[in-house]
């Protein structure tokens, strides 16, 4: 664990040294789970973000976009639960005065067992190899069957302890767990008791006019509330989908592990619209095809898994976390749910307005179900740069860092280096530059020794670099080099696009 924590101090500070990402009000001495995107940061952002947009609504002929407002009337968070049920066990440890969040103390737990579990079956298959029978093992060994009773019975004790509401009994089960402060390293515990999540303000003139409203905490009931509006003005039929990215706000009790985990963050959420009773085929079918698209980011299967919910919302007949690896372990990265209708059942009774859909097909008319898939913005960022995060030795016993960006996702495509800044090598390298930047993002400099170029360079993941010299003036040939390989060819300025391109193109 210390050494996964040291890979996320390295990203924390290799993304503020290079422009990807600063704490927010850094003058003030910053704000507590707030950040800013720097120039780099903003560009890899709006490339993961365009790269979803355009995997879900230019490439599906029925889903359509929408950018709901962040302020909605009151009543839309009556009528979704909010007001009543968004809220977390909070628990405090009255020795290193931190805080956390009770069900994640015992959660975290469990996972600790898990672990054990998966130390007993990695050992097991070194022993036994290719005779290996994985499932039996589970199914037979004393230890993991002990380690599995343990976790269901804390499951028994924890999920219905949250589902009634039961404070006393979650912070009863962890003492008898014996779950230590990670700070203090004691058992001296508070009371549990419910946090309210939604940011409220007020809008009107005066005060006394003044109505509460909240920060929207989830961008989906912009969508659910606009159902009937996108139906109607797009013609769409049942099955189809509406997709938004937007901001969304969350008062976290502990808000931790950068950009993980943040008050204000951004979501990219499809909700898609079905039959009632053809829901399980969509849901299933958009936990596969969700998979296909971050595994198509060229990150490997194995930094993947699924974990299905034990506990549902009250909204959901089925729901799957898409987790990654993550420098501080496996965590949640996007959730692929089926809410039924209960979302638009509950804004028909509140606004008394029909939310219903005529189905031609079987001449009924019905409240659609939904499956969602929602993706935090912020968590992709974070799950890019850790994977492209690259600490590399090379052969003449230097170092460098590289960011081995998926090429399409990088800030800048390519960069361009005049050798010396005389010769007419600036105007040259400026004239190349002005043709590329039309189709590319495009980093021009020529300040220091090439080789320092190129580093940067590498450690803002540019796929490729372009140097101008002196036999470029004579046959309009410049060097092009390579992130990963760092391989370098003389080519033609007629073959850049061409090549940076082909190399863009998602595989």
């Amino acid at each position: 664990m210390a050494k996964q924590e040291d890979v996320l101090k390295k990203i924390i500070s290799h993304a503020k040294e290079y422009g990807f990402v600063f704490q927010s009000s850094e003058i003030y001495d910053g704000l507590s789970a707030v950040y800013d995107y720097g120039p780099n940061g903003v560009e890899l952002k709006k490339n993961i973000r365009d790269y979803w947009w355009k995997s879900m609504v230019q490439f599906h002929e029925n889903i359509v976009g929408l950018d709901a407002a962040i302020f909605m009337h009151p009543t839309t968070w009556k009528a979704s639960g909010h007001v009543d049920a968004f809220s977390d066990p909070l628990i405090d440890n009255k020795d290193s005065k931190k805080r956390y969040r009770a069900d994640v103390l015992v959660e975290d737990f469990m996972a600790k067992i898990e672990a054990k579990i998966e130390k007993e079956v990695t050992k097991a298959k070194k022993r036994f190899g290719d005779a290996f029978d994985e499932q039996q093992f589970r199914e037979t060994n004393p230890r993991v069957l002990a380690n599995m009773k343990k976790i269901e019975d804390i499951k028994n004790r924890l999920y219905p302890a949250m589902d009634s509401e039961d404070m006393e009994g979650i912070r009863q089960l962890i003492i008898d767990l014996e779950i230590a402060d990670p700070i203090s390293g004691t058992k001296n515990w508070t009371e549990v008791r419910q946090f309210n999540l939604m940011f409220s303000t007020s809008m009107g003139s005066t005060a006394d006019s003044a109505t509460e409203i909240y920060l929207r905490p989830e961008t989906a009931q912009g969508i659910f509330a606009n159902y009937l509006n996108v139906q109607k003005t797009t013609r769409m039929k049942i099955p189809f989908g509406i997709a938004q990215t937007g901001k969304a706000f969350r008062n976290e009790i502990v808000a931790r592990q950068f950009i993980f985990r943040m008050r204000e963050f951004e979501q990219m959420e499809m909700q898609f619209f079905v039959r009632p009773g053809t829901e399980m085929k969509w849901y299933e079918y958009w936990k596969d095809a969700r998979m296909k698209w971050h595994l198509s980011t060229g990150i490997p299967a194995d930094k993947y898994r699924f974990h299905d919910h034990d506990k549902l919302a009250h909204y959901a007949n089925a729901a799957a976390d898409i987790e990654f690896e993550f420098p501080m372990g496996f965590k949640e990265l996007e959730g692929i749910h089926s809410r039924t209708d209960f979302d638009l059942k509950a804004h028909e009774e509140y606004s008394n307005k029909k939310l219903r859909y005529h189905d031609p097909e079987i001449n009924e008319s019905y409240v659609p179900y939904v499956v969602e898939t929602s993706i935090g913005l912020d968590r992709m960022f974070l799950a890019i740069m850790s994977h492209a995060y690259t600490e590399e030795k090379l052969e003449d016993g230097s170092e460098r860092i590289v960011m081995k960006l998926p090429p399409f996702l990088a800030p800048n495509k390519v960069a361009v280096f005049p050798l010396t800044k005389k010769d007419g090598l600036p105007e040259k390298a400026r004239e190349i530059m002005d043709g590329l930047k039309q189709d590319y993002m495009c980093f021009y400099e020529e300040k220091d020794a090439i080789g320092k170029r190129y580093r940067r360079q590498d450690a803002i993941g540019t796929p490729y670099c372009i140097t101008v010299d002196h036999q470029t003036l004579e046959d309009n040939t410049v060097t092009i080099r390579e992130r990963d390989t760092m391989k370098q060819e003389r080519i033609a300025i007629d073959k850049i696009s061409g090549i940076v391109g082909d190399r863009l193109k998602v595989r």
